[in-house]
């Protein structure tokens, strides 16, 4: 699992990679939740929230867009940062997934939106699949 942050105007823009699919859409949520409250999930915590999200899209671009958008909505809703993803079913078009985090009091930045923009879920040339995620902050 990678997880890189470049430069954006007025965006947070973050490459992920991973050598599966489910585990791009980890690194997706921990790279997420790090830009919320920065290292919160590189501690040892204990997890005191845990929801289901279910999401089916058109393709596993849109899918990994709309899970992360739906985590982030999570987040906000609940008051936490959601570190961890057990998938319960998994296919590129449809998702179910248990996220487990830890209620927080304030978050480090604001994420206003996750966008489609740049995003194109697909194999690089090490064999990863990888793709850029622009968040609007």
């Amino acid at each position: 699992m990678k997880i890189e942050y470049l430069p954006h105007t007025a965006d947070i823009r973050m490459k992920i990679e991973g050598s599966h699919l489910e585990e791009l859409f980890r690194a997706g949520v921990k790279g997420m939740s790090h830009i919320l409250k920065a290292g919160f999930c590189d501690r040892n915590v204990g997890f005191d929230c845990k929801l289901v999200l279910e999401i089916t899209a058109l393709d596993s671009t849109c899918l990994l867009i709309d899970f992360l958008s739906e985590a982030l909505s999570t987040s906000y809703a609940e008051n936490a940062i959601f570190c961890e993803v057990e998938f319960l079913d998994f296919t590129p078009h449809h998702t179910i997934a248990e996220i487990r985090g830890k209620k927080i009091q304030g978050f480090d930045e604001e994420i206003k939106a996750v966008t489609y923009h740049e995003a194109d879920v697909c194999k690089n040339n090490r064999d990863q699949w990888a793709t850029l995620v622009i968040f609007d902050i």
